[in-house]
């Protein structure tokens, strides 16, 4: 698989990872130990986790996997801290928060550093000058290689990365920002994509499948086995299936007919091969549904393909978007 710098950094990642959302919870370590070892073969080194992944469990699993199954030096093992399971406070990035979590994602991952460490979301109760030196603080220290953020708007995003370059002293250029971004959300590209690439930070996509509805899996009916179909996935997965989602995954699959390829492939390969991204984060059930989208690895889509899909999934940008001269 095909290797990329993260953002301007030095740090190389294969061009697609591996989401951990479900392990531990919905995904059991076989079947999580088929997946890693189907990505590995298949010369996939990124591989996304989180410490509130199953409160803990998708980090866990990795770590019982990793030596076994998978030499660590062969991963870049990127986790993510700051969300807290308090409905009053979903987001804690001071200090102290931090760098606890820190010490338990290693514990269990069973491994002395990680790759990549995100804040997991921007924290309005704290300074953002404390969550930064924070990640400073977690480099120097060793524990971490590099830095990044997820689920920061525009705004907090050039202001976090803005610091870490321009403030005085030795501080953790950001690497990394995950957003969600597909073919049927396309909002970061208002002013976070922007933002990245005009800071040098590297945009690590979620749910880069519309979350599986861009697989072409409801176009007819809900399977009763799907996220949709689920008590708990439910309604994560519904606001993607609207009359607007429809025309798009129709268009996917039209593409996808015309290339004698999948509608999985097609979605991958358009957000993959989007300016400043660099490796769309795919979950998977199983080994078999990874191996379907680790497939894309050899799809390029032709130039008029990715138009037209931008044209039938173009999101509404006016002002301040616009053009001034044409207001």
């Amino acid at each position: 698989m095909e290797q990329r710098h993260l953002g301007h950094t030095g740090l190389r990642v294969s061009r697609i990872g591996l989401g951990t959302l479900t392990w531990g919870r919905d995904t059991d370590e076989h079947d999580a130990a088929d997946q890693l070892k189907a990505f590995w073969e298949a010369g996939g080194t990124l591989v996304d986790t989180a410490d509130v992944y199953g409160a803990g469990e998708a980090e866990y699993v990795l770590g019982r996997l990793i030596d076994g199954l998978v030499p660590r030096q062969e991963l870049v093992i990127a986790t993510k801290a700051g969300g807290v399971p308090d409905p009053d406070r979903r987001v804690d990035g001071s200090r102290g928060h931090l760098l606890a979590a820190l010490d338990a994602s290693l514990e269990r991952l069973g491994t002395d550093y990680v790759d990549l460490w995100q804040v997991h979301a921007f924290d309005s109760q704290t300074p953002l000058e404390e969550t930064l030196q924070t990640m400073d603080l977690a480099v120097s220290s060793g524990r971490v290689r590099y830095a990044g953020v997820s689920d920061f708007c525009g705004w907090q995003l050039a202001k976090a990365a803005t610091w870490q370059l321009a403030a005085p002293g030795l501080r953790t250029r950001l690497a990394s920002t995950q957003m969600e971004y597909s073919l049927l959300q396309r909002g970061v590209e208002r002013e976070v994509l922007p933002a990245a690439l005009d800071l040098g930070v590297g945009l690590l996509p979620s749910s880069p499948l519309g979350r599986g509805v861009l697989t072409g899996k409801y176009r007819a009916s809900t399977p009763p086995d799907s996220r949709a179909a689920s008590e708990q996935w439910g309604p994560f997965v519904e606001p993607y299936l609207d009359d607007a989602a429809s025309r798009v995954v129709d268009a996917v699959a039209t593409a996808a007919d015309g290339l004698a390829s999948t509608p999985l492939e097609v979605a991958l390969a358009w957000v993959r091969d989007r300016p400043g991204v660099v490796a769309p984060i795919v979950g998977a059930r199983n080994a078999q549904q990874l191996t379907a989208a680790l497939s894309v690895e050899t799809l390029s889509l032709p130039d008029e393909i990715c138009q037209a899909l931008d044209d039938v999934s173009a999101p509404v940008h006016r002002y301040p978007d616009q053009d001034w001269s044409t207001l």
